[in-house]
């Protein structure tokens, strides 16, 4: 009796279990468990700090573009009784790190309205229709608090290129935002910003006159804007007096908003480690170079021989760059091993440049095999190593820029020959191109080597400052080529 209650017992569960989840998989299904009371805060007016044009630096035209947006957002009526109409939608491009999302918070601030922050990839989920109904309710809730900013940051996550093939519910969250932007009238008081990295990938139904009426390119800032910038992030950091801000904005081409701010961190952490009161030069040179080359090595084993070795390469670079015309003027040079380098020289360029002259180019092969040179000559043609690796990239590239791009050969032309151009090319052709960039890089060599055996006496008293101090600046640089004494127990961070 007892196996039997239990057989029972056990059978009556299964049974009932298996019922429950079939019945609980049924009504998943038909959507009668899914909740719709539950509504997310995620259109409300964005409660960050406001932020002003002040706040934004190294972008001015951008500025200026954006000024108007925030005029007619004050007084609408100022540009509507002649009949004017703003843009409906402003689109901001350009690479990352350089202020766009800065600049729309700006707007909002200057003007004083709502601000409505929200990214691409945050309309999209698993459930079809999500995203269309995400940008209903985010544009009806800019229409309640009127005049504002709907500003949406990485557009291309829902306004990519449509493709015929793809399904329908892949287009809704794209259409519906076609539709809001068609839908706003001038008298709203509306303005769609959008930023994104790439603005070839977006739908040309998207970025047609009336919905984005206004492409507002944010670039990497210029030698004066980086000096702007930093000076905006060093307001909160004690730094010396003495320090010149233009030298570590003149270090910086290519750098964005993002990694000056992040340099100006760096510089003031390590003043920190190093127990001081305010951030000095060096603790700036030390957050450039960290950020550019990567951390000291100061734990590499290293031979004396070695040592020796990268400071006549690196004193062979900084000898052809002092005595060739063209040259951008030394900054420092340094056998500390810093990522997978053993040393570095430095060039300052004035200002920046955006075109170089034939010779100026020629000066950069000069000194690219200046420290090959240096080694051959010290150490003879069998012993030259493999540290000349990067120089001789750099240079190869440089003078396929010069016979391929620019029309600098005599032989070749002013032709340009593309990757592609290369592989429909006759032989002949080829071979002429080969021979003509081989002839600039030995012509660049034969320059060095003749500039560095008359000074050769300079190029072993760079290379033994170098050993005793590891960090040469520019005048202890020039001090030691024109045989000056200097500081030899001051190392340089």
């Amino acid at each position: 009796m007892f196996w039997r209650v239990l057989r029972w017992v056990g059978t009556t569960l299964t049974y009932t279990f298996i019922l429950l989840t079939v019945m609980s998989l049924v009504m998943e299904n038909s959507g009668l468990l899914k909740t719709t009371s539950v509504t997310q805060p995620e259109y409300e007016v964005s409660a960050d700090q406001a932020v002003r044009f002040d706040d934004v630096q190294g972008c001015d035209e951008a500025k200026q573009d954006l000024e108007e947006i925030v005029q007619f957002l004050k007084n609408p009526h100022k540009f509507t009784e002649l009949g004017g109409k703003l843009p409906k939608g402003v689109l901001l491009t350009g690479p990352p790190g350089t202020g766009k999302t800065l600049l729309a918070r700006a707007v909002a601030g200057e003007a004083g309205v709502p601000f409505f922050f929200m990214s691409g990839s945050e309309f999209d989920e698993m459930y079809v229709g999500v995203g269309a109904r995400r940008i209903r309710e985010l544009f009806a809730a800019a229409r309640q608090k009127a005049p504002s900013i709907v500003f949406i940051d990485e557009l291309d996550a829902i306004g990519s290129k449509r493709n015929p093939k793809d399904s329908n519910y892949t287009k809704q969250t794209l259409n519906q935002l076609l539709v809001d932007l068609d839908g706003f009238s001038q008298t709203e008081g509306v303005i769609f910003i959008a930023a994104t990295n790439f603005p070839e990938s977006l739908d040309k139904a998207l970025v047609r006159p009336g919905r984005f009426d206004r492409m507002v390119n944010v670039p990497l800032p210029d030698v004066r804007g980086r000096v702007e910038i930093l000076k905006l992030h060093l307001k909160n950091v004690t730094i010396d007096p003495k320090i010149d801000i233009s030298v570590i904005a003149r270090g910086t081409p290519g750098f964005s908003g993002a990694e000056l701010a992040n340099l100006v961190n760096i510089a003031a952490i390590q003043a920190s480690r190093d127990g001081v009161r305010e951030v000095k030069i060096k603790h700036l040179e030390f957050a450039k170079d960290r950020i550019i080359m990567g951390a000291e090595r100061k734990s590499a084993v290293l031979t004396e021989e070695s040592r020796r070795l990268t400071a006549y390469h690196e004193g062979g670079h900084a000898l052809v760059a002092y005595y060739t015309p063209g040259a951008m003027p030394l900054h420092k040079a340094t056998i500390m091993p810093r990522g997978s380098a053993l040393g570095m020289t430095v060039q300052l360029p004035e200002m920046d440049k955006n075109s170089f002259t034939r010779g100026e180019f020629l000066a950069q092969l000069d000194i690219c095999l200046g420290g090959r040179i240096a080694e051959e000559l010290i150490y003879g043609a069998e012993s030259v190593t493999s540290g000349a690796h990067s120089d001789i990239v750099k240079a190869t590239e440089i003078a396929k820029r010069m016979v391929r791009y620019y029309g600098m050969s005599e032989k070749v032309g002013p032709v340009q020959y593309t990757d592609e151009d290369m592989i429909l090319l006759s032989s002949t052709t080829k071979m002429v191109i080969e021979r003509e960039m081989k002839q600039l890089l030995l012509s660049a060599e034969e320059r060095a080597r003749e500039l560095l055996v008359v000074h050769m006496e300079e190029l072993h008293r760079l290379s033994k400052a170098l050993l005793e101090k590891e960090t040469l600046d520019q005048q202890e640089m020039i001090d030691i080529i024109k045989g000056n004494s200097y500081d030899k127990n001051n190392k340089s961070a």
